[in-house]
């Protein structure tokens, strides 16, 4: 980063922002193997998620929903479909269109590994964190809340 706060409280901000972003990143990958989703990209975990989340769409929808070319969106999904993660059934609306779905077999893996990553957590807060030290990180919690409200 370029911007050097000349205030002591600016810098410890400019600092915290750093260490939360390093801490973040390492908690991110710590809950991704718990996934176990393997060598997908986060393209297309992004895509699974949108899938799971808001339901069917076609590869126009989702590629305007993560700002990319239908095209390159079309290799993302040929390699879910590949792979065994989504299925297409023709629009019922527009038949030269085709729909994506989750199979079931994904939505059961993402259930489980969400149930996995959850408990992960809840096993990692409960062995490494004493009852004080969980009501403050509960406390931070809510701070970080704050910070991601639009």
């Amino acid at each position: 980063m370029s911007f050097f706060p000349a205030d002591p409280e600016s810098a410890e901000a400019l600092a915290l922002a750093s260490e939360l972003g390093a801490v973040f990143g390492q908690l991110k990958r710590r809950l991704r193997e718990q996934s176990h989703f393997g060598d997908l990209s986060w393209t297309q975990i992004r895509v699974l998620g949108r899938l799971e989340r808001k339901g069917p769409a076609t590869v126009t929808a989702l590629a305007r929903d993560e700002g990319m070319r239908p095209q390159s969106m079309g290799e993302t999904v040929a390699a879910l479909k590949a792979a065994g993660y989504v299925s297409g059934a023709p629009d019922p609306r527009d038949g030269r269109q085709t729909v994506l779905s989750l199979t079931p077999s994904c939505a059961e893996a993402i259930r489980s590994g969400r149930a996995a990553r959850e408990d992960w957590l809840f096993r990692a807060i409960r062995t490494k964190l004493t009852a004080p030290e969980q009501r403050e990180l509960a406390s931070a919690v809510e701070l970080l809340k704050r910070l991601v409200e639009p």
